[in-house]
C-alpha cells in the first residue's frame, strides 16, 4: 500500500519537514497476539493482511508493518535496532485521551517525561519493542541555542494532570493526523551515527545527550535518535532477529535524496531502487528505505 502525505499539517509539523519518518517494520514471533495488542491498546487499525504479516495505520495511512518468520530469533537487548517507535498525536488532548484509554485497559507504562519540546509517555509491546506516544509543544515555546541545536531535557511529566484533563468520551483509536514523529535507534557507535545521519543523509544535529545524538530535518527536535546505552560496540544486527527490520524516511525534496544516494554510492553502499524507494542496510544492520517525494 502506497502512503499518501498527511495533508493540512502546520508548516512546522514533524511530517511537513523536508525529510520525515513515514513508517516502520517490525519482525515479531507471535503475529496475531502482537497485532491484536497494537490494535486494542495502541489504537492502530488493520489496513492489509497477508500470510506473513499485517499493515496497521491511522485513517487509512500505513504506519507500522508487522511480519513474522519461522526462523525469527529473539534479538538480545544489546543488539542494534529499535529503542522505540514514537507516535506523534495531534495535541495534548489526544495524548490525554490515549492515556485514559491505556489506564482503563491496564496498559503498563514504563515512564513519562517532559522534554521541554514535547510531552511523552513510554511503554513496550508484548515482545519488548519500545514505544513512545507524544505530543509536541508549539515551536514558539522551544528554545534554540546559538549553534542551532534545540534545548531538550528529561523532566517528570504529571500524568495525573494529563489524565484529569482528558475527554471521557469513547475511545475510537488514535486520532486522524497521528504519524510516526521520530524513530529512536540503538547503534554501536555515536561518531559513526553522526557521520551517517549528518554527512550522508543530510540531517542536522539537533541535540546531544550522554551516549546519544538527535538528528532532524527542518529544525524539528528530532526525526531520528541514536544511542549506545545498551549497544555500545555491538556487532551488526542479524537479519533473522526480531525487532526493527527497517524504517522509511520520506524526502519532500528530490535534490536532498539524490545527494544522499550519491554519497552512499561513493562509499560503495549497496542500494536497490524499486518504485521510487531506495533500499539499503545501515552501518548497524538495520534496513533503511529512502523514499522519493510523492506526486
Amino acid at each position: 500500500m502506497q502512503s499518501q502525505p498527511v495533508t493540512n499539517l502546520p508548516a512546522d509539523h514533524a511530517a511537513a519537514m523536508p525529510a520525515y519518518i513515514e513508517r516502520a517494520h517490525l519482525i515479531v514471533q507471535d503475529l496475531p497476539m502482537v497485532s491484536a495488542w497494537y490494535q486494542k491498546m495502541l489504537g492502530l487499525a488493520p489496513l492489509e493482511r497477508s500470510a506473513r504479516g499485517e499493515m496497521l495505520g491511522v485513517a487509512g495511512r500505513p504506519l507500522l508493518t508487522l511480519t513474522t518468520e519461522a526462523a525469527a530469533a529473539k534479538a538480545p537487548r544489546s543488539a542494534p535496532g529499535l529503542f522505540h517507535t514514537a507516535f506523534l498525536v495531534p495535541d495534548r488532548q489526544e495524548l490525554g485521551r490515549w492515556l485514559a484509554h491505556a489506564a482503563n485497559n491496564g496498559v503498563r507504562l514504563q515512564g513519562a517525561s517532559d522534554h521541554l519540546v514535547s510531552e511523552a509517555i513510554y511503554l513496550a509491546d508484548p515482545e519488548g519493542n519500545g514505544i513512545e506516544i507524544y505530543r509536541d509543544r508549539p515551536r514558539s515555546e522551544w528554545r534554540y541555542e546559538a549553534d542551532g541545536t534545540v534545548a531538550m531535557n528529561t523532566l517528570p511529566l504529571d500524568l495525573q494532570s494529563l489524565y484529569d484533563e482528558a475527554p471521557r468520551e469513547g475511545w475510537n483509536g488514535l486520532a486522524d493526523g497521528t504519524v510516526i514523529g521520530h524513530i529512536h535507534l540503538q547503534v554501536s557507535d555515536i561518531p559513526q551515527a553522526d557521520a551517517f545521519f549528518r554527512h550522508i543523509l543530510g540531517l542536522d544535529l539537533m541535540a546531544r545527550y550522554p551516549g546519544a545524538s538527535f538528528f532532524a530535518s527542518g529544525k524539528y527536535h528530532h526525526h531520528v535518535a541514536a544511542n549506545i546505552w545498551n549497544s555500545r560496540g555491538a556487532a551488526k544486527r542479524q537479519a533473522n532477529m526480531t525487532g526493527l527490520s527497517d524504517y522509511t524516511i520520506r524526502f519532500r525534496e528530490a535534490d536532498q535524496l539524490a545527494a544522499a544516494i550519491r554519497k552512499l554510492d561513493e562509499l560503495h553502499t549497496p542500494v536497490r531502487e524499486e518504485g521510487g524507494i531506495h533500499r539499503l542496510t545501515d552501518p548497524w544492520g538495520i534496513g533503511l528505505h529512502l523514499a522519493a517525494p510523492t506526486a
